[in-house]
């Protein structure tokens, strides 16, 4: 009898405690494989630290490969599940492609940010799912203390030192009580010549900080906030947002150059494509984590709208404590599958909730003790150390070295604004130019009942490689009338349009095919009425999530709320296509491909500096020099 095979698509904390479990109770008695584009399980709650310039990005970075040595990992994104034919369809990073048969699918392709119809958000702000967003908001933040220390306009300073953070619950509280103190140590070591000082706020529109917690710990955590200096705003959010600040719905309009969104998350788009039941954007499974009439797929983690047998007609939240509880049932129930072991009904305990505030301050109810202050913090690293499933020993280092040294505050520019879009299926994975060119395939013919086709995730230009960034705005960031510096569409350095290079062809091009393309839903959102075609860019989805067109019966509504699932409106940034001089490619790495070589930098970029990543090698005569690609 032949070994079954076991596909396991996302390497979160549901997929990869699924595969680690597996691993060890299969005891090699079965083909184990783990579809994720990156080869690393990213530890979410420590991301904070990342940008706050406390821990390094390997530190929450655990090996796949080093940590699940019996598990194959495959590099790429699933883009088409046929459920009929037990096949998944996936896009390796070099645009590649490939398929993978299963006896046995375990869906766990985790959440992406949630976006909602706010003019200007998808344009101006930036997500924190993944490690490139919070590399690229360190060198946002620290280059703008920088800019501001050095100017000499009262104005100038004040936008530039003003940080708004939009989503008071665990990521956003979190990333404004870090982010105060590291831009505090910024001044204290470099006093700005107008004598000001960086100043955050955190907006919601909830009665009050992180309402899913404890009222005594949201309190906790408010009065931490509060006594850093950040501005705490209930109550109120973002009315629209601009190149030169925001406008908030209490009217007031706040200057400023930066704009973290964090208003939660929404379930990846591939289950949405599967005709399967679904309960507000999440698949819905039994209590056994198994899909209803299909006895060979299962999903867990954000995607899986599971039963909680504790509250009766409730689901479990979307948060990393279920995901990861998740992962350990997903893999029994498996296995029992198989004709091995007993099934498992999903049933929680709760354990309590940890919220580092930097420093020793956090707040913590563990086994529903309230906790602040140092014992709060001690508490909250010690369940870090705990939960990670590998480089302990470097996090405790770090927390060391952080306690007796000062933070190194310095930019590396590797992450630019246009490569961290707000409006990505995937932002665990930075967009960079150069990708090679992926040949369009109409997600449409599947034909089957319960295929997946390709998901285009609101603008086509999106999914693009993208451009080299055009004129370098102060300290070399990229774009046009953005905060975030993100490039407009049709800039040098901007979003390809159609028919241009690294952009997507128009239809009847070459190497393109017909695309239709649903109508607005709303100002700022994106409709899901239409099937959409592959992008032509080779680049992948960020973050593990795959790219998919979605068939839907019509535009979402927005959601609202701090983590909660349900649909959303996609946010849109529509343009012209404008037409460029069409620059020579070289021969592709891909086998029957042609690739983009990416786009020419504009003509007025000045040289690349210490924060500027330079762009691709030209010569003038049209001929590729050496290590061109």
């Amino acid at each position: 009898m032949s070994r079954p095979r076991i596909v396991i698509v996302g390497a979160g904390f549901a997929g990869y405690r699924t595969a680690r479990t597996l691993s060890r109770l299969t005891r090699h008695q079965a083909d184990i494989t783990l579809l994720n584009p990156t080869d690393y399980f990213l530890y979410l709650p420590l991301l904070p630290q990342v940008a706050a310039g406390i821990l390094e990005p390997r530190r929450v970075s655990v090996s796949l490969s080093g940590t699940l040595p019996h598990v194959r990992l495959v590099l790429g994104e699933a883009d088409g599940i046929d459920l009929d034919g037990r096949t998944v369809h996936y896009t390796g990073p070099e645009g590649g492609e490939g398929t993978l048969a299963y006896d046995r699918l375990v869906l766990a392709a985790g959440s992406v940010n949630k976006l909602l119809p706010i003019p200007g958000v998808a344009e101006h702000a930036h997500g924190f799912r993944g490690l490139p967003e919070a590399l690229y908001l360190r060198d946002h933040v620290t280059r703008q203390v920088e800019l501001a220390a050095a100017a000499d306009d009262r104005a100038e300073c004040a936008a530039r030192c003003t940080f708004v953070v939009v989503g008071a619950g665990y990521t956003g509280t979190e990333v404004a009580a870090h982010g105060a103190m590291y831009t505090d140590a910024q001044v204290r070591r470099h006093p700005m010549r107008t004598g000001m000082r960086p100043r955050w706020m955190l907006l919601d529109v909830a009665p009050r900080v992180m309402p899913e917690m404890d009222e005594r710990l949201s309190r906790t955590a408010e009065r931490v906030l509060r006594q850093r200096g950040v501005d705490v705003r209930m109550g109120t959010s973002v009315k629209e947002a601009t190149h030169d600040g925001v406008v908030l719905t209490d009217g007031s309009t706040v200057d400023t150059r930066t704009l973290v969104w964090c208003v939660g998350v929404r379930p990846d788009p591939l289950v949405e494509s599967l005709g399967l039941p679904m309960e507000r954007g999440r698949l819905l499974v039994d209590p056994h984590l198994q899909v209803p009439g299909r006895p060979e797929l299962f999903a867990c983690g954000d995607v899986a709208a599971v039963p909680d047998l504790n509250q009766p007609g409730q689901y479990t939240p979307m948060t990393a404590q279920h995901a990861w509880r998740h992962g350990k049932v997903c893999a029994h129930n498996v296995v029992a599958s198989l004709g091995r072991g007993q099934r498992r009904a999903y049933r929680h305990r709760d354990m309590g909730f940890v919220v580092d505030l930097g420093g020793a301050k956090a707040a913590a109810n563990p086994l529903g003790l309230p906790m602040s202050g140092p014992a709060a913090g001690a508490v909250t690293r010690g369940y870090h150390l705990a939960a990670m499933p590998g480089n302990r020993v470097r996090v405790a280092a770090d927390w060391l070295l952080d306690a007796v040294l000062p933070r190194q505050a310095v930019q590396l520019g590797l992450v630019r604004s246009w490569s961290v879009p707000l409006e990505s299926s995937s932002p665990e994975v930075a967009r960079v130019p150069g990708r090679p060119e992926q040949r369009g395939k109409d997600a449409g013919t599947a034909g089957t009942a319960g295929t997946a086709g390709k998901h285009a995730d609101g603008d086509e230009g999106k999914k693009q490689p993208g451009g080299e960034p055009a004129k370098g705005q102060p300290g070399g960031e990229p774009g046009k009338n953005q905060p975030g510096g993100e490039p407009g569409k049709n800039q040098p350095g901007g979003e390809p349009g159609k028919n241009q290079p690294g952009g997507e062809p128009g239809k009847n091009q070459p190497g393109g095919e017909p695309a239709e393309r649903g109508p607005d839903a709303s100002a700022g959102s994106r409709s899901h009425g239409e099937r959409a075609k592959r992008s032509q860019s080779g680049s992948p989805r960020a973050s593990g999530k795959p790219r998919r067109a979605v068939e839907a019966a019509g535009p979402r509504s927005a959601r609202g709320g701090s983590g909660k699932p349900g649909k959303s409106s996609r946010a849109s940034g529509t343009g012209s296509a404008g037409k460029r001089p069409t620059a020579p490619s070289g021969p592709s790495r891909s086998a029957g491909q042609p690739a983009d070589p990416g786009p020419e930098p504009p003509a007025h970029q000045p040289p690349p500096g210490p924060d500027i990543a330079p762009g691709p090698v030209r010569r003038t005569d049209g001929r590729a020099v050496e290590g061109d690609s």
